[in-house]
């Protein structure tokens, strides 16, 4: 598993913030696999307006990320998937709180195509 650079790891009233939202924990477990908006709305039972607020919370927390394909007719196809294993919120011997954000493995093809977003 990789963990995300410092650099890359949000806040951790970020990540707090989407972890305490209770639509935002039901798109985290719907999201295991790459999902469309369409079908998380309908899967949350929650409207796509309110859906595309809360996801923006979670990519902003580094919890979720889109990927779009290439759809063999033509166009594009945005989904949304889970981009963490867990996350840990550790308090240091300076008192200090701090968050790491465990990311899946992903392999170097992977990795290419997030550097293009």
């Amino acid at each position: 598993m990789d963990l995300a650079a410092p650099e890359e790891v949000p806040s951790l009233n970020t990540v707090l913030n989407a972890l305490d939202d209770v639509d935002c924990r039901t798109i985290l477990r719907e999201t295991a696999d790459p999902t469309p908006a369409a079908d998380l709305a309908d899967a949350c039972g929650i409207p796509r307006s309110t859906l595309y607020r809360k996801l923006e919370l979670l990519t902003e927390a580094s919890l979720v990320r889109e990927c779009e394909t290439i759809n063999p007719g033509g166009g594009r196809t945005t989904k949304y998937e889970r981009d963490m294993e867990g996350v840990t919120v550790a308090l240091d011997a300076d008192d200090e709180f701090s968050v790491t954000v465990e990311r899946p493995n992903r392999d170097a093809d992977d990795r290419i195509v997030d550097a293009m977003w």
